[in-house]
């Protein structure tokens, strides 16, 4: 097992764990039209490689026997209200294989990296009706940090997440 930087050959594998995890995490919160008529795996394939060849945030998956199961992306802190804080921007574990410890060592490796280049704080946002996540979430250490923002294309709201690091 372990963690890597993406290569543009995991692209397609990707792009697959990111419409199946949307599938999979939302399917109750956003519409199923988006979910099952807009969210397609060639879609994000063109999305993920745009992403790569642009250099927009690190993305990094977990990888085991030769198959990619995750992937998460990270970079600094999207947010001009925190300017020196590191962002967890996305984090999905293929559904097959949920509750294998995945995500927690993702988690792991991120924090880790933010320490690394001396942040002090990693923040996340997550959909407000996301139980799965942000039950995960608070198990790693984050707590709402009582930032909201309304994402008008899909009706929901998502919240701010945020640990401070030792």
């Amino acid at each position: 097992m372990m963690v890597r930087k993406a290569s543009i050959e995991d692209v397609p594998r990707i792009a697959e764990i990111h419409v199946m995890g949307w599938r999979f995490a939302y399917r109750n919160i956003i519409s199923e039209e988006f979910l099952f008529k807009e969210m397609l795996v060639p879609k994000r394939i063109d999305a993920f490689t745009r992403a790569m060849e642009e250099r927009r945030g690190d993305i990094y998956v977990f990888e085991e026997n030769r198959i990619v199961k995750a992937f998460m992306i990270n970079g600094p802190c999207r947010d001009s209200d925190k300017p020196s804080s590191f962002e967890l921007w996305g984090l999905y574990v293929d559904p097959f294989m949920v509750r294998q410890g995945i995500g927690t060592r993702l988690m792991q490796y991120c924090e880790g990296m933010a320490l690394e280049s001396g942040y002090k704080e990693v923040v996340l946002w997550v959909l407000e009706d996301n139980a799965i996540g942000r039950n995960f979430y608070g198990k790693m250490g984050y707590t709402f940090d009582g930032t909201r923002k309304y994402l008008e294309k899909f009706g929901v709201y998502e919240i701010r997440y945020r640990k401070q690091l030792r």
